[in-house]
């Protein structure tokens, strides 16, 4: 089996950046992604998914590890200042990385 190196790059935010975040991932060049409703806590308090418009959205999407640099540092100058969100980035090895 030939697993290759790439990062999931994970981004959640509140649904009123989802359209912002798409349009990001777009613009660098993400081939696809997986985005799903979320709730939790954190720093702001606690944000329940039972109102869409005021739930949070997870994005998932792998990317080759030079996308997520780029990725990471535009979500936190353009859209970090504008919006609730938080990113990170994990290793993953995926099986056919010409997907991504």
């Amino acid at each position: 089996m030939n697993l290759h190196p790439m990062k999931l790059v994970t981004i959640v935010c509140e649904a009123y950046a989802a359209d912002a975040v798409l349009r990001l991932l777009a613009e660098v060049g993400a081939s696809g992604h997986t985005s799903f409703p979320v709730e939790g806590s954190g720093a702001r308090g606690r944000r329940l998914a039972d109102i869409p418009e005021y739930a949070n959205t997870q994005f998932e999407v792998i990317v080759r590890p030079e996308l997520a640099t780029l990725l990471l540092q535009r979500l936190g100058a353009e859209l970090f200042p504008r919006y609730a969100m938080v990113a990170f980035e994990s290793d993953v090895r995926v099986l056919r990385a010409d997907k991504f």
